[in-house]
C-alpha cells in the first residue's frame, strides 16, 4: 500500500470511528438539544458566581459556554473544525494558573517546557513538535499570541494571567490565519476588553506555601458611557525559593513578578472600534537551579598543549536522591533580571456589506539579564550571563468577509525583530595545565536582525446547510542578518592570559558562523484544506489537511569550526545556516453536544510527516575537550496521534470533565553528520536509536466541581488529576536527561458569597517529583542538568467582585 493510501485509510477510520462516536446520541436528539443562543459578547461578560455558570466554566471544552475567535471572528467552540482547547476565566482560576505554566497537562499533547535555567520562559511543545533549544537565535514552533500580538522570543512568554478572559489552545499547523506562522500551533490569550456600559471589577490577595504572596486586581470603567472605556489590571505575585542550599541556607527558584495592563476602548461610531492597550512586566528572581545527574568531567593540558588528560570535577547527583536541594557557584546576588513591555494598537472598521477591517500595530520590548548555573554545581564549569536586547515592530491588517454562504480573512504580516546579546561563559574548574587550574572565560557578543513578511487567506464556504469548505493559502518569506563576536582567554599562576589555542576558539569578528555569508532568506507556500459536516445543530465532523512551515537560521552557539563541520554524502562540508523545518498534518474529527449542553465531546485523530528537524545536539568534530554545539537537520519524522476531551454535567451540581492525548512520535530518518559518533541518534548510519523528545505517549486528565447553594452562598470544591507520561529531555536521550512518568493530583473548595469569595487550594496533593526539562551540554565538562516542577503546595485567597 502506498502513502498516499496509507494516509487516506488512517483519517477514514479515524472519521468513522468519530462519526460512530457522536452520531449516536445525536439520532435521539430532539428540538429542546438545541444549544442556547450568544445573548452577548463572551468578552464583555461580567464575572458569575451562580452555579450553572461556574459548573459551565469549569469545563475545558464547554462549547455552550465559550464562544472562541480561532478563525479571526467569534464561533461557538463546536463550530469550528479544527483541535482546540479553551479554558476560560473561571477554569483558569480553578487550576490556580497564575501564569502560563498553569496549563501544563490540562490540554491533550500540550507539554510546556519551563526552566532552562530561566524563571521566565515559556517553551510550548504541541503534538511533539516545539523548539529545541532556548536560545533566541532559534524560533518558536508554538506562537504565543496576546490579543493578536506575536511574542517572538520564548523568554518573556511565561505570562501572567491576570485579565484574561480565555487562552485558546491551537493544534497542528497555524498560517493562514495568523500573522506569524507557527508549524506547531498557537496559543492565543485573549484579554477582557473594558465594558463601555458598567463599572467592572475584581480584586484577590493570595497567601501561601513558601510565603507566597500574590495581589491582582482589574477594574474597567465606562470613561465616556456607550463610547469610551478603561481597563487597569496589575499583579504582583512574590514566593521564596523552593530550592536551598544547604551549605549556605539561601533560597532559589523563587518568584517576584509584577505586571500590569491598561486597555482603552474607544467605539468611535457604530461601525468603528479603537482599542489601545499598553502592558509592562518586571522580574526580581534568584537563581533558577536543576540538578546534575552525570558527573562533571574536566581535562588536564600537558606541557606543550598537545595532549588531555580527562579527570572528575564533581560527581552526578551531589546530594542524593533530588530533595529540593542544589549549590551554585554563584554566591554574589547573582540572578536574573527582566523586564518587558508592549504597546498595541487595533482598529477595527466595519466597511459596510459584508466586510471589515482589522488593522493590528504593535511594539515589543525586551530585556533579560539571565545568570544560569547550567552544570547546577558548586564547580564553575556551566557558568553563563546572557544579556539579550530585543524588540519588535509587527503590522498586521486582516480583511473579513462574513457573508450568507462564505466567510474568511485575507491578511497581509511584517515583522521586524532585533535581537542583540551579551554572553559570558565562565569555566574556571574545566581546564588544568600540568595540573594547575586554568582560569576561563568566554566573551560572545551577536546580534540578528529579522524581516518576516506574509500574506494569507482562508476562506469559508457552506456547500448546504450542513457541509462546509473551507481553504487558505500563505506565502512566507524571511529574511535573517546575523553578526558574531568571540574571544576566549586562558590564564594560570604559571603564565599571563593569552588566547585559547587554534582550533579552540572561535576567530574574532567573522560576520556568521565560520563563514563570508551573514544573510540568508527563506520562503515558503503553506497551504490548508478542511470539510466539516454538521448532520444536527451541534454536531460536526470534520477532515482537514495542512502544510506547516518554521524558518531556518544561523546557531547562535558557534564556538569554533566544528559547530558546523558535518559530513553529508560521505563528504566534510562546512554548513553555515540550518535549513527550514516542514510538516503536514492530516486530521480527522468530531465535536458534539447533547442534552442542552449537558454533554460536550471532541475527538481529533492526526498524522504529521515532519521533515528536516532542527535538532540542537552536542558533540561533534572537536576531539576530546568538546565545546561545540551543532544543529542538524536531522531529518523526517513520523507522528501520529488521536486527542479526545469531554464534560459531562450528570447533575445540575456536578461537572465531570476529561482530556486524553496519544502520541506515537518517531524518527524515520536521522541524518547525523557528526564524527565520531558517541551519543549519536544514528551511530551505525543504518539504525535509529533514539525517540523525539518532549514527546510523552499519554498525557491526561481528569477533573470534577461540585456547586451547590448554602443559603446564600454558593459552595463549589473539586479539582483534577493529571498524567504525563514518560518522555526524553535531550535530542539524544541521555539517560539522565529522561522523566519516567507521573501523576499530578490538584484540589479546591470555594466559598462565593455575593461578591466575595474565598478560595483555598492544594497543589501537586501527592508531592509527586517529576521533571519539567533537561539541560544536554554534555559537550563542555559533561553538562547534564534536569529541572523539577513544584513541591506540593497550598494557597489560600480571598477576592470581590463588583
Amino acid at each position: 500500500m502506498n502513502r498516499p493510501t496509507i494516509y487516506a485509510s488512517r483519517l477514514a477510520l479515524a472519521a468513522s470511528f468519530a462519526f460512530g462516536a457522536f452520531a449516536a446520541p445525536a439520532f435521539a436528539q430532539d428540538a429542546t438539544d438545541a444549544a442556547p443562543a450568544f445573548a452577548q459578547d463572551a468578552t464583555d461578560a461580567a464575572p458569575a458566581a451562580d452555579a450553572d455558570t461556574a459548573a459551565a466554566e469549569s469545563g475545558i471544552t464547554d462549547g455552550d459556554a465559550i464562544v472562541v475567535i480561532a478563525r479571526k471572528r467569534e464561533e461557538r467552540l463546536l463550530d469550528v473544525p479544527i483541535a482546540i482547547t479553551a479554558l476560560g476565566e473561571a477554569a483558569l482560576d480553578k487550576m490556580g494558573a497564575n501564569d502560563l505554566s498553569g496549563v501544563q497537562g490540562a490540554v491533550p499533547n500540550v507539554n510546556l517546557v519551563q526552566g532552562r535555567g530561566s524563571a521566565s520562559s515559556a517553551n510550548f511543545f504541541i503534538r511533539g513538535i516545539g523548539q529545541p533549544d532556548a536560545l533566541q537565535t532559534f524560533d518558536p514552533a508554538v506562537g504565543v499570541y496576546v490579543d493578536g500580538v506575536y511574542m517572538s522570543r520564548i523568554q518573556g512568554a511565561l505570562l501572567n494571567l491576570f485579565d484574561v478572559q480565555r487562552v485558546e489552545v491551537l493544534r497542528g499547523p497555524q498560517g493562514t490565519l495568523y500573522g506569524k506562522n507557527t508549524i506547531g500551533g498557537a496559543v492565543n490569550i485573549v484579554s477582557k476588553k473594558p465594558d463601555l456600559d458598567r463599572t467592572l471589577g475584581e480584586a484577590a490577595f493570595t497567601y501561601g506555601d513558601y510565603n507566597e504572596t500574590t495581589a491582582k486586581g482589574y477594574v474597567s470603567v465606562p470613561v465616556v458611557p456607550g463610547s469610551v472605556a478603561l481597563s487597569v489590571a496589575a499583579l504582583y505575585d512574590n514566593r521564596d525559593g523552593i530550592v536551598t542550599d544547604p551549605t549556605t541556607g539561601e533560597k532559589y527558584n523563587d518568584r517576584n513578578n509584577l505586571s500590569a495592563r491598561a486597555i482603552l476602548r474607544a467605539q468611535l461610531s457604530e461601525g468603528v472600534e479603537v482599542l489601545l492597550s499598553g502592558d509592562y512586566t518586571r522580574q526580581r528572581n534568584s537563581l533558577t537551579l536543576g540538578y546534575p545527574t552525570a558527573p562533571l568531567v574536566g581535562f588536564d593540558y600537558n606541557a606543550t598543549f598537545t595532549a588531555l588528560t580527562p579527570f572528575v570535577i564533581a560527581p552526578a547527583a551531589t546530594y542524593g536522591a533530588y530533595d529540593y536541594k542544589a549549590t551554585p557557584s554563584f554566591h554574589n546576588g547573582e540572578g536574573q533580571r527582566l523586564d518587558h513591555w508592549g504597546v498595541s494598537g487595533t482598529v477595527n472598521v466595519e466597511l459596510g456589506g459584508p466586510f471589515s477591517l482589522t488593522s493590528i500595530t504593535a511594539y515589543r520590548k525586551l530585556r533579560p539579564d539571565l545568570y544560569i548555573d547550567i552544570d547546577a554545581t558548586a564547580a564553575q564549569v556551566g557558568d553563563v550571563f546572557v544579556g539579550i536586547d530585543q524588540h519588535q515592530f509587527s503590522q498586521e491588517l486582516q480583511l473579513k468577509l462574513d457573508a450568507d454562504r462564505l466567510a474568511g480573512v485575507f491578511g497581509l504580516y511584517y515583522l521586524n525583530e532585533k535581537v542583540t546579546s551579551h554572553q559570558e561563559a565562565y569555566a574556571n574548574d574545566y581546564l588544568r595545565y600540568v595540573g594547575t587550574p586554568l582560569d576561563f572565560i568566554r566573551y560572545i557578543d551577536d546580534d540578528q536582525n529579522l524581516d518576516s513578511y506574509a500574506a494569507f487567506g482562508q476562506l469559508t464556504y457552506n456547500l448546504t446547510d450542513q457541509l462546509s469548505l473551507t481553504a487558505g493559502l500563505r506565502y512566507t518569506r524571511e529574511t535573517k542578518r546575523y553578526h558574531r563576536e568571540t574571544t576566549a582567554l586562558l590564564s594560570s599562576p604559571v603564565f599571563p592570559a593569552v588566547q585559547v589555542p587554534s582550533g579552540f576558539v572561535f576567530p574574532d569578528d567573522l560576520p556568521a558562523p565560520y563563514n563570508a555569508q551573514n544573510e540568508v532568506t527563506f520562503d515558503a507556500w503553506t497551504p490548508m484544506a478542511s470539510l466539516s459536516y454538521k448532520p444536527s445543530e451541534n454536531i460536526m465532523v470534520y477532515a482537514s489537511a495542512s502544510r506547516g512551515f518554521k524558518s531556518g537560521g544561523f546557531n547562535g552557539r558557534v564556538n569554533g569550526l566544528a559547530d558546523v563541520t558535518l559530513e553529508v554524502d560521505g563528504q566534510t562540508e562546512v554548513v553555515p545556516y540550518f535549513a527550514p523545518e516542514k510538516v503536514w498534518t492530516y486530521e480527522a474529527g468530531a465535536k458534539g453536544s447533547w442534552l442542552n449542553g449537558k454533554v460536550t465531546m471532541s475527538l481529533a485523530a492526526f498524522h504529521s510527516d515532519y521533515t528536516d528537524f532542527q535538532a540542537r545536539v552536542g558533540g561533534g568534530n572537536t576531539g576530546i575537550t568538546g565545546g561545540s554545539f551543532p544543529v542538524i537537520n536531522a531529518g523526517q519524522l513520523k507522528i501520529d496521534g488521536v486527542e479526545f476531551e469531554a464534560m459531562v454535567r450528570p447533575s445540575r451540581p456536578l461537572t465531570l470533565s476529561a482530556s486524553v492525548g496519544y502520541l506515537d512520535a518517531r524518527y524515520t530518518e536521522f541524518k547525523d553528520g557528526r564524527r565520531p559518533p558517541a551519543f549519536s541518534c544514528n551511530p551505525t548510519g543504518s539504525k535509529i536509536v533514539c525517540k523525539p523528545a518532549f514527546a510523552p505517549p499519554l498525557t491526561a486528565r481528569l477533573g470534577a466541581d461540585y456547586t451547590v447553594p448554602i443559603g446564600a452562598a454558593t459552595l463549589s470544591f473539586g479539582g483534577d488529576a493529571r498524567f504525563v507520561d514518560k518522555q526524553y529531555l535531550s535530542v539524544d536521550n541521555r539517560e539522565g536527561l529522561m522523566e519516567d512518568g507521573y501523576f499530578l493530583g490538584n484540589l479546591y473548595a470555594q466559598v462565593d458569597f455575593d461578591k466575595f469569595y474565598v478560595r483555598g487550594m492544594v497543589k501537586n496533593v501527592t508531592d509527586s517529583l517529576y521533571k519539567t526539562d533537561g539541560q544536554e551540554f554534555s559537550s563542555v565538562g559533561n553538562i547534564q542538568t534536569v529541572y523539577y516542577g513544584d513541591p506540593r503546595t497550598w494557597q489560600v485567597t480571598v477576592g470581590v467582585r463588583f
